[in-house]
């Protein structure tokens, strides 16, 4: 993850963020980490199965976000080429979802219409071209088969556009070293059309879960019961 703009809050659990692995522009394997650890702490059910991982993303790879810690700018804003989070949504529960987000100076996690509302702003007319997709995975799927070697962040010449994190690179169950771009590779063909009962069972099953847009984000949660 990179940005294209120059670039405590109260917690309401006992974690607060610096309990929680993370290096800078690896939002994706902060994410991954951040799964595991919900799950080791009882945060989080055993088998990740109330955590759903999402990819923010569009086809120019240039996508608005405000309340973000690298931003120098008014109200946080800053133009990431995708950015990936976590939500919490417990099934048969008459619970809230809560987002995870690392990289956000909003409280963490912040109640998911908070979240919508401060950092993804639907409301507010943007070009076209900076529209956001949602790929949203279930946990428990993306833990198994989510790779990456890094190759992303190195330049032609093989060089670290950010120094990476110190842990071993993520290879996934099936053996796969690197599939991220099939995580981040949004286009607006993607995004179902109605969100509905039946697009729920799909991200409980896929490998690569939906893509919803902007605007169907808490419809789709509101879902999960």
């Amino acid at each position: 993850m990179t940005s294209n703009l120059e670039v405590n809050s109260s917690p309401t659990t006992p974690l607060q963020v610096p309990n929680f692995h993370h290096t800078p522009y690896y939002c994706e394997e902060n994410i991954y980490m951040l799964c595991k650890k919900l799950c080791d702490d009882g945060l989080a059910n055993p088998d990740s199965s109330d955590l759903f991982v999402i990819f923010i993303s569009n086809e120019k790879k240039q996508i608005p976000l405000w309340h973000q810690k690298a931003s120098q700018r008014a109200e946080g804003v800053i133009l990431w080429d995708y950015h990936v989070i976590c939500v919490q949504k417990k099934r048969n529960e008459n619970s809230s979802s809560l987002v995870w987000d690392l990289d956000s100076s909003l409280p963490f996690p912040s109640p998911l219409g908070s979240y919508v509302s401060k950092s993804i702003r639907p409301s507010i007319q943007i070009f076209s071209e900076f529209k956001r997709f949602f790929r949203v995975v279930h946990a428990s799927i993306f833990l198994q088969h989510f790779a990456s070697d890094r190759r992303h962040m190195k330049d032609s010449a093989g060089n670290w556009v950010a120094e990476p994190p110190l842990h071993e690179a993520i290879v996934a169950e099936d053996g796969a070293v690197h599939n991220l771009n099939e995580y981040i590779t949004v286009s607006p063909d993607d995004v179902v059309k109605n969100v509905e009962a039946d697009t729920i069972n799909v991200v409980f099953s896929e490998k690569f879960g939906v893509v919803v847009g902007e605007n169907d984000l808490l419809g789709f949660f509101s879902l999960i019961s």
